[in-house]
């Protein structure tokens, strides 16, 4: 029982599948940003264009 609860403290599994996710979420804000920001630029030149054709 000893050796079971020494091998479970020192396992890292655990903490190492929570960095990735951890770090899978920061690109993923990342991403929702940057694709956000584009968006509403290419919204405007869209609605620059559209003024310029009328």
């Amino acid at each position: 029982m000893k050796q079971f609860i020494i091998r479970y403290a020192l396992d890292e599994g655990g903490a190492t599948a929570i960095e990735y996710g951890l770090i899978a979420a920061l690109v993923s804000v990342v991403i929702i940003g940057v694709l956000a920001t584009i968006g509403t630029n290419l919204t405007g030149k869209f609605n620059e264009i559209a003024t310029q054709l009328q």
